[in-house]
């Protein structure tokens, strides 16, 4: 006999739940001898699982004499699964040698309405009888898909988790049960085996049946001339009271209880405006699990408090209408038409030539001050759009520490380290004023955002851990993002916590666009209604991922939306190429857009090599022991202007990050999350760099200008409109845009020779008299470059020096 019974109990809904065995119940005559406890009830309904919703839920199922394997699509909504190849790999078929193995590949099928993949192999010739085996789904491209909640056969094995296949377990041993009352999700319930004087009870937890609710009540303090109404959405919570203070540290001057509605929303009136007020919640409830955890003394910050005294509150309460004039919306550049710098405002602002008090140099205001600034380096630099790092409230305690902002604690609230004043509420004023300095400077403001966890202190886990976070059934958190939590956005109340946030964004700030962070652990069905809310409130937004997690990525799902993603591809690539490591096939493939990988149109693609994260792009290719890029010598200068030359000649979105036009190094330092002394912008490094960062503005400027039209596709160009040349034996490569004169006369052809020798490259038409070199690997003169800085080109032959580029126009 078993050690258990029953392995698991949950409610689905508020009267049906799924109760698991330890092994198949073969007596078709009588059900299992379960009941409910307390008070030893009886179930209204007892029924076994169907075989293939059985399948659904464990990736296989006993289908007669085969073993049919499931993967069911709604599990798994960051999948292409349309075109993607799917693959089943396990103990059985040596894991790794099953990817790209006919025999176990799964095809598409269709039951009950429903399109999904499946296969089915005999069940003697791949399984032994009575022994275990451990199976997972793969593409053909060897991404390996993590276990979705919904597996209810799952075994661990070290930091991985697997299906299991128990002959002891085929499905028969799954089934549902009915209440006679609805559940109350605030009390305890078991499931109870009770038969030949055994008696074993299991509790009824309440997975499913808690992450579907959810509310559509206005949240956090909804303002009016007389009242002011505080909502506070808390499913498991049994009290929550509401602490308000006449200043931030000082005494409670009221505190009132707040009721709880049936949909898990607790509201309290208080009567009269509190604008300026400061307030905070208490959370408490049973600890009689896992998966939560109340605790009467922590104050919890308001999740859509829209301005936060500090990561740990108190919340301010700010009235809508006393919020600056709203000025005209700023219409962004189309996504094709983009040039965009990734940037951290203290890195911007820290060094900047301009006289500000302490205060100011840390945020928003003194930011503000600087755009305005004809000097400005963002200004000089002619990029049309900046991706700032995060701003929204994070988890650093004083002011004055130096963080990238992606540990958020408030997604409404704008950083109150980056504020002059945040005890009265002046971080909204000024990042207002901030985007609009932007806006007048004629960059769009898109913002990194951070929805995939959060950081500490973590005011959502004590409103409800598993409701909030990735949790398995016992309440161990899930960590594919790496910093401890994932949050759950497929949660109701998580998923309009995020669009109510950026959506706040948009309307009280008008921000223009949102990057995502791990992107591929929001979820594709969660990315698609952000992008359907946005654009229906600002339809120019723009929408960029960062498409990968420690899960998986979700860039190939992304094609069939209207998300752009970062390219990792094109960052390797170009990175190896410029050493002399890459191809031509590569190179033409990037230029021309990264055509079906992550982009079915030109600007779905974020090309760029250097980011935030990791070494600075010159500690990297430089060749300088330890990475130290900081003293470059002339070939990294040199391989810097041909990559800037590659990222602002391929089709797509080119992204630079800061300081990258001249050099900036991190000293070969990997990880500088809390090094603001290495990412703070250098400008005495400009002016020591001067001739590279000239050379970058004269490729953006060209780049945005008419005659760079051909680098701006907004659809895919028609077939013929790119005639590509080689050079034989070597990684040189050349493209010429608009071959067939599908867009007018004007063609613009492109050359790089990232080889420390000269190449030829044989281009036999078009002659040489007919186009005008504008740009070497030095030089960028639209009018043309001087006699002696132009290449050979003669007999169709166009010779490139080492380490070389060059861009001729012809019209």
């Amino acid at each position: 006999m078993p050690d258990r019974h029953i392995l698991e109990a949950f409610w689905e809904t508020r009267d049906r739940g799924l109760a698991i065995l330890a092994q198949d119940w073969l007596d078709i005559a009588s059900p299992p001898p379960l009941r409910f406890n307390p008070g030893n009830q009886p179930l209204r309904l007892l029924r076994q699982m169907s075989p293939f919703a059985y399948g659904r839920r464990a990736g296989y199922f006993v289908n007669g004499t085969d073993l049919e394997f499931v993967f069911w699509p709604p599990y798994y909504p960051n999948i292409d699964w349309e075109d993607e190849a799917m693959f089943v790999a396990g103990d059985f078929n040596g894991w790794q040698k099953a990817i790209d193995d006919p025999a176990w590949k799964l095809h598409h099928e269709m039951r009950d309405g429903q399109r999904f993949l499946s296969l089915r192999v005999p069940l003697k010739k791949h399984f032994e009888e009575n022994k275990l085996a451990r199976f997972k789904f793969v593409t053909g491209e060897g991404r390996w898909q993590e276990l979705p909640p919904e597996v209810i056969n799952r075994i661990r094995d070290g930091d991985h988790e697997n299906y299991l296949i128990d002959p002891a377990r085929t499905g028969l041993h799954v089934f549902y049960f009915w209440s006679e009352a609805q559940h109350n999700i605030l009390k305890r319930a078991e499931l109870v085996w009770e038969a030949e004087g055994v008696r074993e009870a299991c509790p009824i937890t309440n997975s499913d049946f808690l992450l579907s609710q959810g509310s559509d009540r206005a949240l956090g303090a909804q303002l009016e001339a007389d009242r002011t109404l505080f909502s506070l959405f808390a499913p498991r919570a049994a009290r929550v009271s509401l602490n308000l203070y006449e200043e931030p540290a000082g005494p409670i001057f009221l505190k009132i209880e707040l009721t709880r509605h049936e949909d898990g929303c607790w509201e309290a009136t208080v009567p009269f405006n509190c604008h300026g007020k400061y307030y905070d919640f208490y959370v408490e409830g049973e600890n009689f699990d896992g998966t939560r955890l109340f605790n009467p003394k922590v104050k919890i910050l308001d999740p859509y408090a829209t301005a936060a005294v500090g990561p740990a509150g108190p919340g301010l309460i700010f009235d809508p209408a006393k919020y600056p004039a709203a000025r005209p919306p700023f219409q962004p550049p189309s996504w094709h038409d983009l040039v965009v710098v990734e940037a951290h405002v203290r890195d911007l602002l820290v060094q900047a030539r301009i006289d500000l008090p302490p205060e100011e140099r840390r945020g928003f205001k003194g930011l503000a001050k600087w755009l305005r600034q004809p000097d400005c380096y963002l200004r000089q630099l002619g990029v049309n759009a900046v991706e700032l790092q995060p701003i929204q409230q994070y988890d650093s305690p004083q002011a004055t520490d130096y963080a990238w902002g992606y540990m958020p604690v408030n997604y409404f609230a704008p950083a109150s380290a980056y504020s002059t004043d945040p005890s009265h509420g002046s971080q909204i004023a000024e990042f207002q004023e901030l985007v609009g300095a932007f806006h007048d400077a004629g960059l769009a403001v898109i913002l990194d955002v951070v929805y995939n966890h959060v950081g500490e202190p973590n005011h959502l886990f004590c409103i409800d851990k598993f409701y909030y976070f990735g949790c398995d059934h016992e309440g161990h958190l899930t960590n594919w993002s790496g910093c401890g939590n994932d949050l759950r956005t497929t949660t109701p109340m998580a998923r309009r916590l995020i669009l109510d946030s950026l959506l706040h964004l948009v309307r009280v700030y008008d921000v223009d666009g949102f990057r995502f962070d791990l992107a591929d652990l929001v979820g594709l069905s969660v990315l698609k209604e952000v992008e359907a809310t946005l654009k229906a409130a600002k339809p120019s937004i723009i929408l960029i991922a960062e498409p990968w997690s420690f899960k998986g990525h979700i860039g190939p799902a992304l094609r069939h939306t209207g998300w752009t993603v970062w390219n990792d591809h094109f960052r390797e690539f170009t990175t190896q190429y410029v050493l002399g490591q890459g191809n031509a096939s590569g190179l033409h493939f990037f230029l021309t857009g990264s055509p079906g990988s992550i982009a079915t149109w030109p600007a779905q693609t974020v090309n760029y090599v250097q980011s935030h994260d990791d070494l600075a792009w010159v500690d990297r290719i430089t060749e300088n022991p330890g990475h130290r890029g900081d003293n470059p010598s002339a070939n990294d200068v040199r391989r810097h202007h041909l990559m800037v030359a590659i990222l602002m000649s391929s089709l797509g979105i080119p992204m630079l990050a800061q300081g990258q036009d001249f050099l900036h190094s991190k000293q070969g330092v990997n990880n500088t999350y809390q090094r603001g002394d290495l990412n703070a912008l250098d400008y005495a490094r400009l002016e020591k760099f001067r001739a590279t960062h000239d050379y970058f503005c004269a490729w953006i400027k060209f780049r945005l200008s008419p005659e760079g039209r051909h680098f701006r596709h907004d659809g895919n160009p028609p077939e013929g409109y790119f005639a590509r040349y080689y050079a034989p034996g070597f990684s040189a490569a050349a493209l010429l845009y608009n071959a067939n004169g599908s867009f007018g006369t004007d063609q613009l052809l492109f050359a790089v020779n990232p080889h420390p020798v000269s190449v030829e490259i044989e281009l036999g038409t078009p002659a040489p008299d007919n186009f005008l070199q504008i740009a070497n690997q030095e030089n960028f003169l639209p009018s043309g470059l001087p006699e002696p800085a132009r290449f050979t080109w003669k007999d169709g032959k166009l010779r490139l020096p080492p380490l070389s580029v060059g861009l001729w126009r012809k019209g």
